[in-house]
């Protein structure tokens, strides 16, 4: 075991301690300080000797479900590291990967990771000129992809590595050929904390993707912060509802997880169905839950008390955008579990968080968590209880990415006055806790007045018939803009006059009169991003033109 390893597990073990102790966390825990690390080598390896309990259990909606040991993942990702080594991968290599839900990319994740390669995980989602653009700015020299995937590099022309998960394609080197390969991987040359170890392309919504590049530090290491928040213990099995290629998947299914040494749960289904993931939360050992509060608005829809005794949750989490109090309000309800809300970005690992043990107020994403000094800045640059959240740099957090590796200009943009400036507005109270107001773009004034669109979406949300809302300005004469929602209602519902009438009136009793929605239209789904965020700039942009020749949508109603 080399000093990194016991380093690592030191600090690991401090916040493990202390899971429901907030203020002792904070107070004993630091950084570990690590030179040559190797996380796939000097953790996982390390710690899967003789481990023979369950490191990733995966379960088909058809019923097939495969369990493996960190043992076995240990010896599998060495054949992967092996077959990529023989397929001309080296130390630094960019590699695409697409895959979904199976083992297979958990073996590739591990396997490169051991040979020092970079990974550059990916959606399914993306279309054949994202892939030209991935593999250009990327620079990719490999791609490992699932067969239903290759048509989709066809424009691609530069040489690289072809390796097909699943059915073989001509041209492609078929990815089973690495379970031939030995089982035991002797690294070639030393791997230092520095190294680079993973390229996030972001989701963006006005502009290409950016580049977030983690090393073998930031992205392993930071995420020990990321399992404070979880509440992950050793023996532990996590079910993480998102979808490969996401930087929360990385957090959730890989990193926070094993970390702790907890087993990894995922349940494969071609759409989200509430009830059939119901079915497996009461029937199998998951200890803690982490989805989306788009799952946990689909959730609540459902008879939620009658799974509460066949329940082996200890831990409920939503991530991704803010919970709102009438989710949380529900699950307590149903389950007797407080479901805790918590802040990071793909830039970043968990920065802010409701951990175990700590009272949660309603609506707010918690306090920082350990290793992280947050500040919120006004325009000015000065601290104060409503601004900018800023990350300190002196110290910088060891779960901050290098930078943006296409952009030197944007790093310099975001870490600047000794800050990481993380784009969102927060307010900061008394205690300490920390609410989420909206991304600095998406907080806009009506008559003089800022209004934040999640304040008023959760005010919504609590209506019986809404069960997602994105809330906009909408131009207006009198008061320069006026706050409009977007709603998608109930299974059960349909769009009327009425109802509108009866959600306004639902809202001017629960939101200050300036804050009061003048605008409702219903819909059928709002546009998101390919990770899954409300693209409320694009809903701005056609509010705005439609507004110009004063057209009114379908099912849009005025106050």
């Amino acid at each position: 075991m080399t000093t990194s390893t016991q380093a690592f597990w030191a600090a690991r073990d401090l916040l493990i301690r202390h899971r429901t102790d907030y203020e002792a966390a904070i107070r004993e825990f630091t950084w570990p300080q690590l030179n040559a690390f190797n996380w796939a080598i000097d953790h996982f390896d390390q710690m899967a000797i003789d481990n023979h309990r369950t490191a990733l259990h995966i379960v088909e909606e058809g019923g097939d479900e495969l369990q493996l040991s960190f043992s076995d993942m240990s010896m599998r990702s060495s054949q992967v590291a092996n077959f990529l080594h023989a397929q001309g991968v080296r130390r630094g290599d960019k590699i695409l990967m697409i895959l979904g839900n199976e083992v297979a990319l958990w073996d590739t994740m591990l396997g490169a990771f051991k040979l020092g390669a970079v990974v550059i995980p990916a959606t399914s989602l993306l279309t054949d000129t994202d892939i030209v653009d991935r593999m250009t700015r990327g620079e990719v020299k490999h791609v490992v992809v699932g067969s239903a995937q290759t048509h989709k590099f066809a424009l691609v022309t530069q040489t690289f590595t072809r390796l097909c998960v699943g059915e073989p394609h001509d041209g492609w080197i078929n990815f089973d050929a690495a379970y031939n390969a030995p089982t035991v991987f002797t690294p070639q040359g030393i791997t230092h904390a520095q190294d680079p170890m993973l390229l996030y392309f972001t989701s963006g919504t006005t502009a290409l993707p950016k580049l977030v590049l983690h090393t073998q530090q930031s992205y392993p290491v930071g995420h020990l912060s990321t399992m404070y928040w979880l509440g992950l213990m050793p023996g532990d099995m996590h079910l993480n509802i998102s979808s490969p290629g996401w930087a929360k998947h990385a957090w959730s299914c890989f990193f926070a997880p094993w970390i702790a040494g907890a087993g990894i749960f995922i349940y494969n289904t071609a759409r989200f169905n509430a009830t059939a993931l119901l079915e497996q939360l009461s029937k199998r050992p998951i200890t803690s839950l982490c989805a989306a509060p788009t799952v946990w608005r689909m959730l609540i829809q459902e008879d939620l008390a009658s799974y509460r005794d066949k329940l082996q949750l200890r831990e409920v989490i939503g991530a991704g955008e803010p919970l709102n109090p009438e989710i949380i309000d529900q699950i307590q309800n149903s389950w007797g579990l407080t479901l805790r809300d918590g802040y990071g970005q793909t830039e970043t690992c968990a920065q802010i968080g409701n951990s175990p043990g700590q009272a949660v107020k309603a609506g707010s994403m918690g306090k920082p968590l350990p290793g992280y000094h947050v500040e919120l800045l006004n325009a000015e640059g000065i601290a104060c209880d409503e601004g900018e959240v800023c990350l300190s740099l002196s110290p910088r957090p060891v779960g901050l990415m290098v930078g943006y590796a296409d952009s030197p200009e944007k790093t310099a943009e975001v870490m600047r006055d000794g800050y990481y400036h993380c784009g969102d507005v927060a307010q900061r109270d008394s205690d300490g806790y920390i609410t989420f107001v909206g991304r600095a773009d998406d907080v806009f004034k009506s008559a003089g007045y800022r209004i934040s669109p999640f304040e008023v979406e959760s005010a919504l949300i609590e209506h019986p018939s809404v069960v997602e809302v994105a809330v906009i300005p909408s131009p207006d004469p009198v008061r320069n803009t006026i706050p409009k929602a977007f709603v998608i209602l109930a299974a059960n519902q349909q769009p009327s006059e009425a109802l509108a009438r009866e959600i306004f009136t639902f809202a001017k009793e629960r939101l200050a009169p300036y804050k009061r929605v003048r605008r409702i239209t219903f819909v059928t789904e709002l546009p998101k991003t390919i990770s899954g965020k409300i693209r409320r700039v694009q809903l701005r942009h056609e509010e705005a033109e439609r507004r110009q020749i004063n057209a009114l949508q379908v099912h849009e109603y005025l106050e």
